[in-house]
């Protein structure tokens, strides 16, 4: 179990300890995360009731911001993270971090698996819109996949 560092500490923001900004940044980065994937779920859930392409390619790209946040906030959280590490009494041995770190590289490898669909629908449906093209079969595949 992990160890306050001593309150005097000083650190590089502010009267923080540097066990709080550490703290803060790896919560920061948790509320990214979570920020960026609510944002790029519900783009691609609002892509999925559009009908026209431009529609659905503006919307998904609008979506893009999440996918942004997710990233930022994924170095964040992995920063702050080691960041306590190193200020705390935790280590890679403790097997709570090393089972939170390989969950999390797991859905780091899903989550990019998972966007592929979308990044794909997104092309087809700007390809459909620059060409005046109607929506087809093969875009609400995608969407809907």
């Amino acid at each position: 179990m992990g160890a306050w560092p001593h309150p005097a500490r000083a650190s590089i923001i502010g009267s923080m300890t540097d066990y709080e900004a550490a703290l803060f940044v790896h919560l920061f980065g948790v509320a990214l995360l979570a920020a960026g994937m609510g944002a790029a779920a519900v783009g691609l859930e609002w892509s999925r009731r559009r009908r026209r392409p431009a529609e659905v390619a503006a919307v998904l790209g609008v979506a893009r911001v999440g996918v942004v946040l997710v990233g930022v906030g994924t170095l964040a959280l992995l920063v702050g993270g080691f960041w306590l590490m190193q200020v705390g009494a935790y280590d890679l041995g403790d097997g709570w971090l090393s089972g939170s770190l390989g969950l999390f590289a797991l859905a780091a490898f899903l989550g990019a698996i998972g966007g592929r669909r979308p990044k794909q629908a997104r092309l087809y449906a700007e390809r459909l819109a620059r060409d005046g093209a109607p929506s087809d079969a093969q875009l609400r595949q995608l969407l809907d996949d």
